[in-house]
């Protein structure tokens, strides 16, 4: 096979050590191999790189194992070429396992060009993934104490759920800190009511009648402080993410349907602003495990089910997608559907957040606006199908059908939702304020 590197290192990370194997191929049919060890301590790597300096290697390929493939990338970083393989691809003989071997098979691979590289963005990427990453497990957090909240009232036998559709709520919030305080009043609870429950006293006097001890207002006080410690950490988190994110990339992608603010977060920070790594947006799904799998054997499909890929990718796009689905007269919304009637919604819905981040990604390659289609793109694509599709099921149901053409011309619904660019491309109610006030970050929709 032919060579592509002629000096090229694999190295085998562990937590405490890495071994190293240097490949150096010459006139020689055989390779000078040239083996070493180092330890993973800060010291133990400079080592490392100085050692590959003095072998003159230029290319170097390491398994990503957990996380200890990290502080040996960051040494290397900007001195080599680095790839970073995949472990399920790069597997060695079964019998010849031994942390040399496993070296010098790395090297192997890597010096006839037979290691797929994993995506590794750059460093100020990698610094905002974590912040997203960090955000959606403080969100988990958030979520899970307010589920203690809510445990801890219905053992109270305080139905404030039955009234409110939000516990956490302003009224609530104010109901539960006036219980802590210790006051058990029903009345004088249900005078708390804020907005819309003003309306709903009665209710809420019923509801708020319950066997609050002191117990009870003990939980609710330790659960409320961890609320409120939570929610500080997320505000300060997302001020941070908002003064590192790209603000124009983010708008453009917020004007797609379903995708906010915070959705635009994560695809920035796990895909990158540069989409030149990606080949095309299909490779860009299979990498995020949003396209069907190949398993193909005698000239017979036997799955299509979807590969592992980059969970929180995959995760963003399929709440997006929900999200689009829901919107009127959306080009997403009637593909969803259209999907939906033939593969099922779980089917749909993938499909749904493929197309969505292949929109997304030709929007942050091409820097171009968002333009919505239309809900009915695939009736106008091609009307006569249509037309006699409808006419097919009223005749069935027993009536007889007379088409005559409209006299006046009447723009399509595609022009009338094409949005101008002078719109904003927030979809908030009128009155309320964006997302970006609500959490105190600047604004990225226009005025």
């Amino acid at each position: 096979m032919q060579i592509l590197y002629s000096r090229c290192c694999g190295i085998d990370v562990h937590k405490d050590s890495v071994t190293a194997c240097v490949l150096v191929y010459s006139d020689t049919p055989e390779p000078q191999v040239r083996k070493k060890e180092f330890s993973t301590h800060s010291k133990g790597l400079g080592s490392l790189r100085l050692w590959l300096f003095s072998q003159k290697v230029t290319h170097v390929a390491m398994e990503s194992t957990g996380v200890y493939w990290k502080p040996v990338w960051q040494a290397l970083e900007g001195h080599f070429q680095l790839i970073l393989a995949n472990p399920q691809q790069v597997k060695n003989i079964p019998g010849q396992k031994t942390d040399a071997r496993d070296s010098q098979w790395l090297a192997e691979l890597l010096a006839h060009g037979l290691i797929r590289p994993s995506f590794v963005p750059p460093r100020p990427t990698r610094e905002l993934r974590d912040l997203t990453r960090y955000r959606v497990k403080l969100t988990e957090e958030r979520n899970r104490v307010h589920n203690r909240i809510h445990k801890v009232l219905e053992d109270a036998c305080i139905k404030l759920d039955t009234v409110a559709s939000d516990i956490l709520g302003a009224t609530g919030r104010a109901i539960i800190r006036a219980i802590v305080d210790g006051v058990e009043s029903p009345n004088f609870l249900a005078e708390r009511a804020k907005g819309r429950l003003v309306g709903k006293i009665p209710e809420l006097r019923l509801a708020l009648r319950g066997r609050i001890t002191d117990h009870h207002r003990l939980m609710l006080r330790e659960l409320m402080e961890d609320l409120e410690f939570v929610e500080r950490k997320i505000v300060r988190l997302e001020q941070t993410i908002a003064s590192r994110v790209d603000l124009e990339a983010a708008a453009r992608l917020c004007s797609v349907p379903g995708i906010d603010l915070i959705t635009a977060w994560t695809i920035l920070a796990e895909l990158g602003s540069e989409m030149r790594v990606f080949a095309s947006p299909h490779h860009a799904a299979s990498w995020a495990g949003l396209c069907p799998g190949n398993h193909e054997s005698g000239g017979k499909r036997l799955s299509n089910r979807t590969r592992k890929g980059n969970r929180w990718v995959r995760r963003a796009f399929c709440q997006a997608a929900w999200g689009a689905t829901r919107q009127k007269n959306c080009y997403l919304a009637a593909f969803f559907y259209r999907n939906a009637g033939k593969h099922g919604i779980r089917k749909a819905i993938v499909a749904t957040a493929h197309r969505l981040l292949v929109i997304a990604f030709c929007m942050l390659r091409d820097g171009t606006e968002y333009r919505e289609i239309g809900g009915d793109y695939f009736d106008q694509l091609h009307p006569e199908r249509t037309r006699n599709r409808l006419v097919r099921r009223l005749q069935r149901l027993g009536h007889d059908v007379v088409l005559q053409p409209k006299s006046d011309a009447q723009p399509s619904s595609a022009e009338r939702s094409s949005p101008a660019l002078d719109q904003p491309v927030s979809r908030r109610r009128r009155g309320r304020p964006c997302l970006c006030a609500q959490r105190n970050i600047p604004c990225i929709h226009k005025r």
